[in-house]
């Protein structure tokens, strides 16, 4: 109701000196049936009027109206007759009572907030002629009266003071739009969200969770009703900051606004039995129906820019991570990162609005940035700043929901992308796993996307929700091994449990030096080369590589390029990953096979391993000056990777003996493979601009490789790069992939 709202208000800062009292200390509440007595002795007899009449409230009954107040500040005609009976007054003194009693309340509250405004208009005012004392203006020409130029800080306070100028003329407008003139509940759909952001705006420690958890759950995830009455209701508190602070409050609460708006968009777009989504071709996976979706949603980002496309997925499964554990790790971005190591290529938390409540992840917002990318370099990066909201449903149910904010700002980036309401809806199952929903959904313009690769991007395989939670499985099943005490491995392979942990954590650095050389994130800064006789399709990169001990110091040329081939992903990656044919393709093999000197296993099935291999002859004794090869190999659904690097026998046997991995200088090369499609194939859009089917591997023809090298081609920092190094590097993608295709006899 208003009265309650009203109510909550004022709280504990209620001032009965500005009540209208009388001497008693009681209110005076004018009786309607006195005026009837008078109009009829005015009627009987002409005689002069009498002295207006008014009924004193006992202090008992005074009592019981004010607990009855803040029970019930409007109470029904049932509840009326009820507290007429009981102190013996009429029921439309009662009636009267209440409402006179609520209009003195506004009163007070509007006083408040009048005498806060004038404070600060007079603070502002103050500061207003501080400036002109020190920077008189003349009154003709309105330049400034003294010699010399106006001083940087002057200017920059100048600007300041109309800013707080404006500042003021908005928390006005806010003020009487929360205040002065509250809303009722139906009146304004969002009057929940916008409490949330006053409260969160003034204190920290309001979490958003409870005010978020009186959003109406929909339908479908049968949690019960209980949920919606296990927080809390926010009461606003009166503003006491300064204008600054009021600036960092309104963008917060557009923030808290747009957070709880992509999160019951996401709720909804998760639901399995949604009719915001239909089945694709041949019954494959779920692609959005975009009519209906714009028929229930009004885009909470803006119109969709000229020139974007639409992408949007959904995917359901189990996953070996509790409900808890995954929501702290999306919570933090550096753990975000190290769970998807080949699609987050970088993040970081910008701003924190909220925390959550009682130690955990509900209800915390926080304002993030992120690369996303795909191991190719003819797929652009994707860099988006994001909202991350979290909420937690019931016992072991979580919502963590991502949109984009300042989308579109950063006009100098030509990569844009949209990050429309995407996240994942979570739920224990048992058993340390969780039941998981993923949803993505952006805009982008694919005008920046490389032609071979577009069929796969607008298809929902390079960003889409089938990536990301194959993704998640597979690098949790590797966090499974990780975290056990018996790592499994080669019996007598004589590596300590803690040897082969290194060895894991050593070959994850290697896997992220890869995949920052064919994506060119931020990560590193690198230079891109245009040399004249290099194809367009090879990304050609160069940097110093100086105090680092994980690198080995000088100048790194890194080159990377992306083919398609007619042949099964499966058989490609069999092939790769054999070392006995290594010598087909690897000039580090030197026309030898390969040997395996250890597989430490990542997965159940194998196929996801950390191997050490040595070149030569297998009867050949090792020793310090034996090359060796550090290699990890993963296969799932989203795609497949070979990435290896040589490293010195004393370095590696000091990493199995319980050594830091950081230490160890790689400069890995490898092979990244992804379902493909030929030109022209599959993935269109269609007429809603939405993209087709997106079933990974299913309608998927032949495989696009990834090939990526790095040399070191001088051990001096300052050195200058010849042009001698560039053309080797781009000989030796060339002469790779034409032996792959001989050995596989693709040519």
């Amino acid at each position: 109701m208003n009265g309650d709202g009203e109510m909550g208000l004022i709280g504990d800062t209620f001032d009965e000196a500005f009540l209208g009292r009388d001497g008693d200390g009681g209110f005076e509440t004018r009786s309607p049936s006195d005026n009837f007595d008078a109009s009829e002795e005015d009627r009987e007899a002409e005689e002069p009027p009498k002295k207006k009449r008014y009924h004193r409230h006992t202090p008992r009954q005074i009592q019981e109206l004010e607990a009855f107040f803040k029970e019930y500040p409007h109470p029904d005609e049932k509840q009326r007759s009820e507290l007429s009976r009981k102190l013996g007054l009429e029921s439309r003194q009662i009636k009267f009572w209440f409402q006179n009693r609520r209009t003195q309340m506004k009163m007070q509250l509007e006083r408040h907030e009048n005498v806060m405004l004038k404070q600060e208009n007079e603070k502002l005012q103050i500061e207003y002629n501080n400036l002109r004392a020190m920077d008189p203006m003349c009154n003709n020409c309105g330049r400034v009266a003294l010699p010399g130029e106006v001083s940087f800080e002057q200017n920059q306070l100048k600007i300041e003071n109309a800013r707080l100028r404006e500042e003021l003329c908005r928390v006005s407008s806010l003020t009487s739009k929360f205040f002065v003139k509250p809303l009722s509940q139906s009146d304004n759909p969002l009057s929940t969200s916008s409490k949330l952001a006053l409260a969160v705006g003034r204190n920290e420690i309001c979490g958003l969770g409870n005010v978020g958890a009186t959003m109406p759950m929909p339908k479908g995830l049968g949690l019960g009703d209980s949920i919606l009455s296990t927080s809390p209701v926010v009461t606003l508190m009166k503003p006491e900051m300064g204008v600054i602070e009021n600036e960092m409050q309104v963008d917060r609460s557009m923030f808290v606004n747009l957070a709880l708006i992509a999160m019951d968009e996401l709720i909804k777009l998760a639901q399995p039995d949604s009719s915001l989504w239909v089945k694709g071709l041949n019954g494959g996976n779920d692609v959005l129906n975009h009519l209906e979706y714009t028929r229930t949603f009004r885009g909470c980002i803006g119109i969709k820019p000229t020139g974007f496309v639409t992408e949007a997925t959904r995917e359901t499964d189990v996953v070996i991570i509790n409900s808890l554990s995954l929501v702290e790790t999306l919570m933090d971005a550096n753990r975000w990162v190290e769970m998807f190591p080949s699609i987050i290529a970088r993040a970081s938390t910008v701003d924190v609005i909220s925390t959550g409540l009682n130690g955990n992840k509900n209800g915390a917002l926080q304002v993030m940035h992120a690369e996303f990318q795909v191991l190719s370099p003819l797929v652009p990066i994707r860099p988006i700043k994001f909202l991350r909201f979290c909420k937690q449903y019931a016992e072991g149910v979580w919502a963590v929901v991502d949109v984009s904010v300042d989308a579109g700002s950063e006009g100098s980036n030509l990569n844009a992308c949209r990050r429309l309401p995407s996240g994942y809806l979570i739920q224990d199952v048992g058993n340390g796993c969780s039941k998981v929903t993923c949803v993505e959904h952006s805009e982008y313009d694919d005008n920046y996307v490389h032609q071979l690769f577009q069929p796969f991007v607008n298809s929902g395989m390079a960003f889409g929700a089938r990536r990301s939670l194959v993704s998640l499985q597979r690098q949790c099943e590797s966090l499974a091994v990780l975290v056990s005490s018996d790592i499994s491995g080669e019996e007598n392979s004589g590596i300590t449990s803690g040897g082969k942990k290194n060895m894991i954590r050593l070959a994850q650095r290697m896997i992220d030096n890869f995949c920052n050389a064919v994506c060119a994130s931020s990560v590193r800064k690198w230079d891109k080369l245009r040399v004249g006789d290099v194809s367009e399709d090879v990304r050609v990169l160069t940097r110093k590589s100086m105090n680092d001990p994980g690198e080995p110091a000088g100048i790194v040329l890194s080159a990377a390029t992306s083919v398609w081939l007619p042949v099964d992903r499966q058989k490609l990656f069999d092939f790769l990953r054999d070392e006995q044919l290594r010598s087909e393709w690897d000039i580090l093999s030197h026309g030898a096979p390969m040997h395996e000197m250890l597989q430490i296993a990542k997965s159940r099935d194998g196929r996801n391993c950390v191997h050490l291999l040595r070149a030569g002859a297998i009867d050949v004794d090792v020793t310090e000056k034996s090359m060796l090869i550090l290699q990890e190999t993963w296969h799932d659904n989203s795609g497949s990777m070979i990435v290896y690097a040589p490293v010195e026998l004393p370095s590696i046997a000091e990493v199995m003996n319980g050594g830091d991995p950081a230490y160890v200088a790689l400069l890995p090369s490898g092979f990244a493979i992804l379902p493909g499609f030929p030109s022209g194939h599959g993935g269109s859009h269609n007429c809603n601009g939405m993209p087709g089917n997106g079933n990974i591997d299913d309608d998927a023809v032949g495989s696009f490789l990834t090939v990526g090298f790095q040399i070191l081609v001088n051990r001096l920092p300052a050195a200058k790069l010849t042009l001698e190094s560039v053309q080797t590097v781009n000989t030796l993608i060339a002469c790779t992939i034409q032996k792959i295709k001989a050995a596989l006899k693709l040519a």
